[in-house]
Parts: C-alpha cells; structure tokens; sequence
C-alpha cells in the first residue's frame, strides 16, 4: 500500500496551494480519505475528510479555504487550499481508513511564508 502526496512547497500568505495524494494497493473508492497537518512542536490534526460515499467535512480554521475532492477513477484525494495563512504552514499527510485499517502517507511540506 502506497499513498504519494505531492504539491507542497513554499507560498506567500494569501496564495494558494493543491495537494494531491496518489494511492496505490487499497480498493479505493471503498475508502474515507483525509489530510492531516503537523505544524512544529504542535499534534497533527485533522483538516479535511472525504468519505468513501463524498461527504467531507472540515477543520473550522480552514472552511471556506480549503476544498477536499477525491477522483476514484484515478486513485487520488486532493486538496484544494486557497488564501493560506502563515498558521497553514505544517507537513500535511495524506490519510486512508477503512474499518480498524488505516493508512497514512509520508507528508509534504507547506510553508506560507512573506
């Protein structure tokens, strides 16, 4: 099993990003997927979540700004983030559970940064 984030980097505050994770080895389109961030010295949180069905819910800091979408032709869960804030900046991982089974990706870096 195999998830492959990519899409971070470096951006000014009010710029936008997309990430997107690439998931290979799991019957996709059964699975809710999601992105985790991790800022320095902080717990990793939940940002966005997209059920296997296409419901998503979101962290409240990030409504309205950031946008999950998943495509399960293709096997891969994005996210859409727009007028990021310094505070944005964390390594965001991508995420697959279904059940007890869970999946976590190795991260990609967002850095929002003037």
């Amino acid at each position: 099993v195999q998830l492959v984030e990519s899409g971070g980097g470096l951006v000014q505050p009010g710029g936008s990003l997309r990430l997107s994770c690439a998931a290979s080895g799991i019957l996709f389109r059964f699975y809710n997927m999601a992105w985790y961030r991790q800022a320095p010295g902080k717990k990793r949180e939940l940002v966005a979540r997209i059920t296997s069905e296409g419901d998503s819910n979101y962290l409240d800091s990030v409504k309205g700004r950031f946008a999950i979408s998943r495509d399960n032709t293709n096997y891969t869960v994005s996210l859409q983030m727009n007028s990021l804030k310094v505070e944005d900046t964390a390594v965001y991982y991508c995420y697959a559970q279904i059940m007890q089974t869970e999946y976590w990706g190795q991260g990609t870096q967002v850095t929002v940064s003037s």
